[in-house]
């Protein structure tokens, strides 16, 4: 393709929107999951395990790959696409979310940030340069403005003077970034909830002018309620034409809801951190796979799922890995649960492109409230 990355609009439906991403690795329709490979893999999944479930685009981590392989040492090795066996488009985030949680560990001045690794203790800087850099050798299709993720609870005074550190950042990242057919940078819209500031900030993005705006510092503790209204008028300051990235998020009806709202891309660590911890996203609700009302059920996980752990295996199989602490049982969940997040976006998507966008999302939510019989915790249950 000619010129950088680009989004086309294909239907719209009240807010909602299908569109396609165009990149140099081929196009994405959305809306959009896209799974999280933090350490160029996405836990417990092969490269074609991923495909398989309909994913077209993967999410990498510039602080965790900068610091183990190292970025020049993937740069080296043909970038994060060879190395990981993935052939479709990847989204890089900038290193400033897991920078920003280190805590004791990082020093922050106006120019960027001093950190200990949380591995070996080694010092690292990160700059708006260095991390634009960073993203660069790893190859990433879509790489993201180094920015302060704002904490919550935050004042006014406090958003306010982190937003703004973050837009002198996006300016700097945008100098630096190395332009190229089908490659893009995202400016990330900060604010806390403050919509004062969140319009602050999109009018500085906008100005900058970028390829693609991702919506930052929401899914950081205020609950679902407070995003939805900070979505309500966040995302109408961000340019139309333009694809949006609501960053870290979410559960299945968070997705809706910020679709619902004009949002086109998404990505969080829950479909594949559940799977891990032996929970099920499913068409009739969240399955605990660790409870014992399980032991003995023959039938399918989800029946209106085509995924491996669905087609191939009972409740009373997953249940006996996962309580047997047996690997496939988490590659299994990961697998379904991925699988599922893609069937989700998928039918969102269609029903968009037919006009009947709200018909389809009651419809899934209808499922989930009547699944089986709720069924309480289990002592064992890890904390996803």
């Amino acid at each position: 393709m000619n010129g950088p990355l680009s989004f086309s609009l294909s239907a719209t439906d009240g807010a909602a929107r299908a569109g396609t991403l165009h990149t140099a690795h081929g196009e994405v329709q959305t809306p959009v999951f896209m799974p999280v490979g933090t350490a160029g893999t996405v836990k417990a999944m092969t490269a074609d395990a991923v495909r398989s479930t309909g994913a077209r685009m993967v999410l990498g981590n510039t602080y965790h790959l900068m610091l183990r392989p190292g970025a020049e040492r993937v740069g080296r090795l043909g970038g994060l696409h060879r190395l990981m066996d993935w052939h479709g488009p990847i989204l890089t985030d900038s290193g400033g979310f897991q920078v920003m949680s280190l805590a004791g560990l990082r020093k922050m001045d106006a120019d960027g940030v001093t950190f200990q690794s949380h591995i070996d203790g080694s010092k690292h800087r990160l700059t708006p340069e260095r991390s634009i850099e960073i993203q660069h050798l790893l190859d990433a299709d879509v790489t993201m403005c180094f920015d302060e993720c704002t904490p919550f609870p935050a004042t006014p005074e406090e958003a306010a003077k982190s937003m703004r550190l973050s837009m002198k950042w996006a300016a700097r990242s945008r100098e630096a970034f190395v332009a190229r057919d089908g490659y893009g940078l995202f400016g990330i819209q900060q604010g806390s909830v403050f919509e004062d500031l969140r319009a602050e900030s999109a009018r500085a993005l906008t100005e900058i002018g970028f390829e693609g705006y991702a919506i930052g510092g929401l899914a950081v503790g205020e609950g679902q309620a407070e995003m939805f209204r900070v979505l309500d008028f966040s995302v109408p300051m961000l340019p139309r034409e333009k694809p949006r990235y609501l960053m870290g998020v979410g559960t299945p009806s968070d997705i809706i809801g910020a679709v619902r709202r004009g949002v086109d891309m998404f990505d969080c660590v829950i479909p594949t951190r559940s799977g891990r911890t032996g929970r099920a996203y499913t068409s009739r609700g969240v399955m605990n796979m660790r409870n014992a009302r399980y032991a003995d059920d023959a039938s399918s996980l989800d029946p209106e799922c085509d995924c491996p752990a669905c087609t191939r295996h009972s409740r009373a199989y997953i249940q006996h890995l996962i309580r047997a602490e047996e690997m496939l049982g988490p590659m299994l969940l990961t697998w379904h649960n991925i699988r599922y997040y893609q069937t989700l976006t998928a039918r969102l998507r269609a029903a968009i492109l037919e006009g009947r966008f709200e018909a389809e999302a009651a419809a899934i939510a209808a499922n989930w409230e009547t699944p089986a019989p709720a069924e309480p915790p289990s002592p064992e249950e890890t904390t996803s």
